[in-house]
This record gives C-alpha cells, sequence and structure tokens, in this order.
C-alpha cells in the first residue's frame, strides 16, 4: 500500500538554537502523502539533518492518512475550515477547469486526486496551517457524507 503513496515536499525550515559554543542548526519538514485516489495525509518531522527531517515528516504523513469524498473529480460541496489563524474555503468546480489554488492547499487537493476545486485562503498564509486547514476541511466533508448517509437510512445523527 505504501509503494503507490506520493509524497512531496512543502517546506523545510532551518531552526537555530544560539548555545555557549555557537549556534546549533536543525530543520523541520512539511510533507504531504497521497494516492490520487481519495487518500491523503500530511506530517512534520524534525531532525540534525535535511533529509532525516523529510523521512520523518513522510512517516509521520503516512499515519495521519485520510479518506477525501471524490464526485465527478471534484468535491461534493463547500466547505470553510480553520486551523490556527488561517482559513480555507474550499468550492467544487465544474469539470476541466482544474486546480484553481495555491501553496498547500494545491499540493493537497494532487496528491488526494481532486482536479477541479476552487480555493482562497484567508487570514494567516503560514504553510503549516494552511495544509492543516485543508486537511481539517476534507475531514469535515467526510462527516457531512457521514451524516447524510445515516439520516438517507433513517436513523438519528446523534445516536
Amino acid at each position: 500500500m505504501d509503494d503507490e503513496l506520493e509524497e512531496k515536499v512543502i517546506q523545510v525550515n532551518r531552526v537555530t538554537k544560539v548555545v555557549k559554543g555557537g549556534k546549533r542548526l536543525r530543520f523541520n519538514a512539511l510533507v504531504v502523502v497521497g494516492d490520487k485516489k481519495g487518500q491523503v495525509g500530511c506530517g512534520m518531522g524534525k531532525a540534525s539533518e535535511v533529509s532525516g527531517a523529510v523521512r520523518k515528516a513522510g512517516a509521520a504523513a503516512r499515519k495521519n492518512l485520510i479518506q477525501v469524498p471524490l464526485k465527478d473529480n471534484t468535491i461534493p460541496c463547500q466547505m470553510t475550515a480553520k486551523f490556527g489563524a488561517a482559513r480555507v474555503l474550499l468550492k467544487p468546480a465544474s469539470p476541466g477547469t482544474g486546480l484553481v489554488t495555491g501553496g498547500g492547499v494545491r499540493a493537497v487537493m494532487e496528491l488526494s486526486g481532486v482536479e477541479d476545486v476552487l480555493s482562497k485562503q484567508l487570514g494567516s498564509r503560514n504553510p503549516i496551517n494552511v495544509v492543516q486547514a485543508t486537511i481539517e476541511a476534507l475531514k469535515k466533508i467526510e462527516e457531512l457524507k457521514m451524516i447524510s448517509n445515516m439520516r438517507r437510512e433513517g436513523k438519528s445523527a446523534q445516536a
């Protein structure tokens, strides 16, 4: 299963700590993984070398995979989600529109298999928070789909 997952590095950040003997360099990385068939996840990794941070972030992303509900290569409904100070608005688009998104949102959408979507980043443009907000929006769509299925079957959503 992990063989078909693609990995995309969104951000590598260098962090320095000033100590008595000088500066200590460390790196943190933000990675998104997905199979372009409805599964996507993101993860953060920290290490003293870039390659170690990216490897750890990829492993964390594989542990946090979610299933994205797709409807004709787009999302089924409009959704807004917030993470930290970043807000992301996702709107379904007609076939052939493509990904009208930027930055971290584009990477998440590409790797999840969504081909037509419109999006807007509101508030903070911090890539970590934008990617997390996008994942939250996709989780909310899944929850809405589950609730609507329960209602169709005649069960209470609170049960």
